[in-house]
């Protein structure tokens, strides 16, 4: 059997170092505006407020941290905190909750960790195909509800962030 010549092989060991070194340094990140968060917040509110139903919203950046809180005038305290969750849990799941309401039920699943909501009425933002947030409703009814005012809440900002380009 003949063995390959060194030039041969070296190209071949090199390569993954070299797509390495070709690796950007940094990578630039498409972050949610404050006040796209309170457009957006605002809008949520507004949505709900035309069915009577007065809520509490949570904007998060992609990260999972509270851009915007608002609670409308009589929307129960608790509205703070299950808001800020369903988002929290949107962003980081990137999906709609009420996608994933039956997904976690076993005892110790992740559905069990402190700070994940897995009920209707939060849902991720995404911008030029990139997660950017999420939006999490909380006060109304049902979680279908609190899903809509969401789902409306973003046609508020929805053509905007479509023209965010990379």
């Amino acid at each position: 059997m003949k063995k390959a010549p060194l030039a041969v092989l070296m190209p071949l060991l090199l390569m993954p170092l070299l797509a390495e070194a070709e690796a950007p340094m940094l990578i630039k990140i498409p972050r949610l505006t404050l006040e796209a968060s309170e457009r957006l917040a605002h809008a949520t509110i507004a949505a709900c407020r035309k069915e009577g139903i007065q809520i509490g919203v949570t904007v998060v950046d992609r990260s999972g941290d509270a851009m915007v809180f608002m609670r409308d005038t009589l929307a129960p305290r608790v509205t703070i905190e299950i808001s800020r969750q369903k988002a929290y849990t949107a962003v980081n799941f990137n999906a709609p909750l009420s996608t994933m309401e039956n997904r976690f039920t076993k005892p110790f699943a992740v559905g069990k960790v402190d700070g994940l909501v897995f009920s209707a009425g939060g849902i991720p933002i995404e911008a030029a195909g990139n997660i950017v947030g999420a939006v999490g409703v909380s006060g109304a009814a049902t979680g279908e509800q609190d899903e809509a005012c969401a789902r409306e809440g973003l046609k508020a900002i929805a053509f905007d962030l479509e023209m965010a380009g990379p």
